[in-house]
């Protein structure tokens, strides 16, 4: 019962084990936004920073590198503040989007934080699947839920909660 990934490494330095580890983490937060994970299907491409930073220009107008990027295959998010986003039906919503992340970024990162770089991209895959699925942190009630979700989730794969 595992989320269909279609992975795309441009660097190197992603070994074959962000297969694993990209499968671990989707299907995790897939789950645990009450989803069944073999109905969808998420892309990922694993790049370096300078691929990043320009998705990263193209997309949100920042010229920088950043650790992950989503791009939801529908708009899901919540209306009113604070409230679960419009989830999916699979299969007829099968794709859920694109997700890229950073090399660079996500072993600095971990690096700076002491934390061990496994967890630390499991943490933003699931982030990043949570924002394919609608969730949210712009507003000051869509990021409690969304990191209370990703805190609920990550420690089910025994990882610390990343915000405290």
């Amino acid at each position: 019962m595992s989320v269909a990934l279609d992975i795309l490494i441009e660097d190197d330095r992603w070994d074959s084990g962000v297969e694993a580890l990209a499968k671990r983490a989707v299907t995790a937060a897939l789950t645990g936004a009450g989803l069944d994970p073999s109905d969808f299907e998420v892309s990922l491409l694993a790049c370096d920073d300078a691929r990043i930073a320009a998705l990263n220009a193209d997309f949100r107008q920042k010229g920088s590198p950043t650790n992950v990027l989503s791009w939801p295959s529908d708009e899901r998010g919540a209306e009113v503040d604070g409230t679960r986003p419009d989830l999916p039906q699979g299969p007829m919503d099968a794709e859920l989007g694109d997700i890229a992340i950073s090399y660079d970024t996500c072993a600095r990162e971990a690096a700076e934080a002491g934390k061990p770089f496994e967890a630390h991209v499991t943490h933003l895959l699931v982030h990043g699947t949570l924002h394919l699925l609608g969730y949210d942190h712009i507003r000051d009630a869509d990021a409690a839920l969304m990191e209370g979700l990703e805190t609920e989730i990550l420690g089910k794969l025994d990882i610390p909660d990343p915000y405290s």
